[in-house]
């Protein structure tokens, strides 16, 4: 008797315990993953809008066949103008991407040694980050600095910040772990580096990126800040919960899905680099990013087996990265779709 009701019970909690659950599934995630798959990735798209992004972009280019770039839901919501596949967008931390290069270019030609440090370069922040004199270049780009991290301060989000305002955000706070000893994604390691080729060069680092990369591709439709482009170019930009249109905020580097697209398959077929360089890096970083920041979501990826190129823009966020998510099954999604094509 005893062992029977016992059992009654244990089904009652978990009885209660499911009809509970129900109640915190994200059924958004859910659904964009058991519907069934569409033939196109127009189709795709527009399924993508009708979960809640307000504006997308895809650029595809795959070899074999001519790139192909696509658009769905809108450019500029307040005005129902549609999305334009030669958008700009703000790819944020794609942009480590290019930065990794300029860093292997500058390394090749002997202007930078990974193997300095911190303290070499910018001996100011000795006393002012821990272990700046045992942090070297080359664990600043892999993310195993063990330095903390700016954007995971309070609120970051909210307002935005310079050089000098990023920078005091992490100062005097204790490494997060000593240097090479674990790894951290860790957007200060990009700030400085930034710094150091700008001191290097004695101008603004994006300048070489544009000099170096950019013009050897030809790509005319990536810029460093929002200064330099017209805003009516940039796909705007939305934050659930969040009113108005995030689009003047100024989260650095833009472009569109094509010259990111063009870029990235550079990278990875090496045509980018000189002799020796895309050894050099290879050993500190890595061929495909993603990015985020309020707004806009970013994903740059090749895929070796059908040796395509795909790139992703999604012009919607939110606080609990549900849309981030979300947008990562969909770009699942979307290489099925391509796979079956």
């Amino acid at each position: 008797m005893k062992s029977k009701r016992a059992k009654t019970i244990i089904r009652i909690i978990l009885l209660v315990g499911t009809i509970t659950s129900m109640f915190f599934v994200p059924w958004i995630l859910v659904k964009g993953w058991i519907l069934p798959l569409p033939n196109s990735i127009q189709e795709q798209m527009e399924e993508a809008i009708d979960h809640g992004f307000e504006g997308m972009i895809v650029y595809v280019d795959q070899a074999g066949k001519a790139p192909q770039t696509y658009a769905a839901g809108w450019h500029e919501r307040e005005n129902e103008t549609a999305a334009r596949t030669d958008a700009l967008f703000k790819i944020a931390s794609i942009r480590k991407l290019y930065d990794a290069v300029a860093v292997t270019k500058l390394a090749s030609d002997g202007r930078l040694s990974l193997d300095k440090t911190l303290a070499d370069y910018m001996p100011e922040l000795v006393g002012l980050i821990d272990n700046a004199d045992e942090i070297t270049i080359r664990l600043m780009i892999q993310h195993r600095s063990g330095i903390p991290n700016y954007s995971d301060a309070p609120n970051y989000w909210s307002k935005l910040h310079s050089y000098e305002e990023r920078l005091a955000l992490i100062k005097d706070l204790p490494a997060n772990f000593e240097p090479g000893e674990d790894y951290e994604y860790c957007n200060t390691n990009y700030l400085l580096l930034s710094k150091i080729m700008h001191n290097i060069l004695g101008y603004d680092s994006f300048q070489f990126i544009r000099e170096e990369i950019l013009n050897r591709l030809e790509l005319t439709n990536s810029y460093g800040s929002l200064s330099e482009v017209d805003i009516n170019d940039v796909m705007s930009g939305y934050h659930k919960g969040y009113p108005l249109n995030l689009r003047t905020d100024d989260h650095g580097m833009l472009a569109t899905a094509e010259d990111v697209g063009v870029f990235l398959r550079a990278l990875n077929d090496g045509s980018l680099f000189d002799e020796g360089e895309k050894e050099i890096y290879a050993s500190i970083y890595e061929f495909e990013h993603s990015g985020w920041v309020p707004g806009y979501q970013s994903f740059a990826k090749y895929y070796e087996d059908i040796d395509a190129v795909v790139i992703q823009f999604y012009s919607t966020t939110d606080r609990k990265l549900l849309l981030w998510n979300l947008s990562q099954i969909i770009n699942k999604r979307i290489l099925r779709i391509i796979k079956k094509n």
